[in-house]
């Protein structure tokens, strides 16, 4: 575990993702070369290139793909089809089961709802309590999906995510519960989607992801600079981070090339939601690094990409969701791309 401000390292059986000198998130780094992955039939195929730990392997993971209708060269990948409906069960599988190892007997998480909703479901099958900070103006459908697995603890906060964090996190230190959110563990979780995405389609292009903590964007490059060192890719793809123009604060710091600043968020895409990323810093030097690209998108179109994604598929995205499909229809990009549909809770 290496911290990404101050560089201080610790073992990997340090029970935190904060770092102890400075407060800051941690990394998780490997030792040694990576193992072989010949193919991937489901999420515990790559377990190999994750944290290890005693994992339970529930079922997760290996989302499916449909084809843009008229458009051959756009694919949706499914996130909304694992077991709470959101991509968020790919780190939470990783960081309950780290929180296990350790012993703890509870985790805490600030959320705007669908990871909050995640924790708790993995919590419940580890037999571990959870402690939720979330908005007093998440959405209600949400919070009963929370309460409905009856092992959570809420406490609605007066403000929005960032809020909800700062209280997560001094709860975590005075209660000596694990804090779980968008950090080390669950990064590594989610960069199973991109593995999945070149290991089922090698020639893919671009990659268009939705921003909140900037977890899933930085995890995708991870994941592709790791498959790119080890030559299991020949080149990668460009990395399309998409934010609503009602809360952009990392989409404004990649155009002015300065560093991410917090941003009161006012959009209705609650999933994407968060006026300061924490990983947004680290998300914009993956963009360039790959010569990608961040764009914000109206919520006018993000409702109608919403309507549409129903009329066509038959399927229920959340707004945050199908901004990538919103984005998409900006950009001009060539080549295979795929736009990740993260959720469907609502």
């Amino acid at each position: 575990m290496e911290c990404t401000q101050c560089g201080e390292l610790f073992d990997s059986d340090y029970k935190s993702q904060i770092c102890a000198k400075c407060g800051e998130v941690l990394e998780v780094v490997y030792n040694g070369s990576m193992p072989k992955i010949s193919r991937i039939s489901g999420f515990w195929d790559m377990e190999a290139i994750m944290p290890n730990c005693n994992y339970m392997h529930p079922y997760l993971g290996n989302t499916p793909y449909i084809k843009a209708s008229g458009n051959d060269s756009l694919l949706f990948k499914l996130e909304f089809l694992n077991p709470t409906h959101s991509f968020k069960d790919r780190g939470s599988a990783i960081e309950v089961a780290k929180a296990k190892e350790y012993g703890f007997d509870e985790v805490v998480c600030a959320s705007t709802g669908n990871m909050a909703y995640s924790i708790t479901y993995y919590s419940k099958l580890y037999g571990i309590n959870t402690k939720v900070f979330i908005s007093e103006d998440a959405n209600k459908d949400k919070i009963n999906d929370i309460k409905s697995l009856g092992n959570a603890n809420i406490t609605r906060v007066n403000g929005d995510f960032s809020k909800a964090q700062e209280l997560a996190i001094k709860y975590s230190k005075k209660h000596k519960a694990f804090l779980c959110g968008d950090y080390c563990y669950r990064k590594e979780g989610q960069k199973s989607i991109a593995y999945e995405i070149m290991y089922s389609n090698t020639n893919t292009k671009n990659i268009f992801v939705p921003v909140e903590n900037a977890t899933l964007l930085s995890a995708t490059y991870k994941a592709l600079a790791e498959m790119k060192y080890h030559n299991k890719i020949s080149s990668m793809p460009k990395i399309i981070a998409v934010q609503s123009e009602m809360c952009k604060p990392l989409v404004s710091a990649f155009i002015k090339k300065a560093a991410v600043k917090y941003e009161k968020p006012r959009t209705k895409a609650d999933a994407i939601a968060v006026g300061y990323p924490t990983y947004g810093d680290e998300g914009i030097e993956a963009l360039r690094r790959v010569s990608g690209n961040a764009v914000s998108v109206s919520e006018k179109s993000m409702r109608y990409e919403q309507k549409k994604f129903f009329e066509d598929y038959g399927l229920i995205a959340e707004l945050a969701s199908v901004s990538t499909i919103a984005a998409y229809k900006n950009l001009k990009t060539k080549g295979l791309t795929v736009a990740v549909i993260t959720g469907s809770n609502v």
